[in-house]
C-alpha cells in the first residue's frame, strides 16, 4: 500500500513466523530491534504480540512513526538491515510487511492483508469511544480553559481527542472488543 501523505502518522505491521525452538532468541532480538528503533526521529512506539497457540503462529512487531518520511529512514537504515540479516537463522521466511496510516490502523488485523470489521461495527465502538472521551475532557479540561475563545477551545480538545483516540484509546478498544470485531469463523 503506497502512502503518499507525510504528514500523517503511519504504522508498519510485520509478522514473522519463528522456527520452532528459536522463540527465546527471536524475543531477545525482538528487545534489540525495538531498543534500536527509538533513537529514530519521529519514532512513537512499538508493540510485540506473540504467538498464542490455536489462534496465531507469528509474531507481530507493530512500529508507529510520526510521518511516512521517518518511517522510511527506519525501514531502510543500515541499523535495521543488520538487525534482520541477524535474525535470518530464526525465522522460517521473510518477514509479511504492512503499511498502513490514519484511521485504518485503529481497526486492522496485524499479519493480514488490510481488513476492517464491519462499518456499523468501527462506528459503534468509535461513537462510544468519543462520546466517553468528550464527556470527560468536557468534565475536566473545559473548567481549566474556560476562559479562552470558543474556538480555541475547540481547537485544544479535538487535538487532545484525536490524540489519545489514536494513541491510547482505540488500539485497546480494538483489543477488548477484538472478539466481537473479528469474530471467528465457525466450523461446522
Amino acid at each position: 500500500m503506497e502512502i503518499e501523505q507525510n504528514e500523517q502518522f503511519v504504522t508498519v505491521v510485520i509478522t514473522q513466523l519463528v522456527k520452532p525452538g528459536c522463540e527465546t532468541a527471536y524475543e531477545a532480538w525482538l528487545k534489540e530491534i525495538t531498543r534500536v528503533s527509538r533513537a529514530y526521529v519521529g519514532h512513537m512506539g512499538t508493540n510485540v504480540i506473540c504467538p498464542q497457540l490455536g489462534v496465531r503462529n507469528e509474531y507481530v512487531i507493530i512500529f508507529r512513526f510520526d510521518n511516512y518520511e521517518n518511517l522510511e529512514v527506519w525501514m531502510t537504515s543500515r541499523d535495521r538491515e543488520h538487525l534482520l540479516n541477524q535474525s535470518k537463522h530464526l525465522v522460517e521466511s521473510d518477514p509479511y510487511v504492512q503499511k498502513i496510516s490514519g484511521l485504518e490502523a485503529w481497526f486492522s488485523l496485524p499479519g493480514q492483508s488490510l481488513k476492517t470489521p464491519p462499518r456499523y461495527k468501527t462506528a459503534l465502538l468509535t461513537w462510544g469511544a468519543v462520546y466517553v472521551l468528550i464527556n470527560l475532557l468536557n468534565a475536566f479540561l473545559v473548567p481549566l480553559i474556560r476562559g479562552l475563545p470558543p474556538l480555541i477551545i475547540s481547537l485544544i480538545i479535538t487535538i487532545i481527542m484525536v490524540l489519545l483516540l489514536t494513541y491510547v484509546v482505540m488500539p485497546r478498544v480494538s483489543r477488548l472488543f477484538s472478539f466481537w470485531l473479528y469474530p471467528k469463523s465457525r466450523k461446522i
